[in-house]
């Protein structure tokens, strides 16, 4: 069964993935379309350090991928099964996002 080779400590690393807002809005971002790094900063409000930094986050961790044309990298997201994550969480916070903005339980 796939979900007993996954070890706890690499799941935890796997949702890390999704556990910032940039790295959300970078996704949500290239969702539809590659887009470059200038592409993606016009829709985000933080420097381009930053974004690359992220980038540099989402790339290791499997869930964008970068083509090179020319002088440009063009970061998409690397399956349909991340695409269907992000919908899926859109899904589950449909049901709980009240819950979820309420929550004061979070352990950091």
């Amino acid at each position: 069964m796939l979900e007993e080779k996954i070890d706890i400590d690499t799941k935890v690393k796997f949702l890390q993935g999704f556990a910032h807002k940039i790295r959300i809005q970078i996704l949500e971002s290239i969702k539809d379309e590659e887009k470059t790094v200038s592409e993606i900063l016009t829709s985000l409000s933080c420097s381009q350090s930053s974004v690359s930094q992220h980038i540099a986050c989402l790339k290791g961790c499997g869930l964008i991928n970068g083509r090179q044309e020319g002088k440009f990298i063009y970061y998409s997201l690397s399956s349909q099964k991340v695409r269907e994550l992000l919908q899926m969480f859109n899904h589950v916070l449909d049901d709980v996002q009240n819950d979820v903005a309420c929550c004061e339980n979070h352990i950091v």
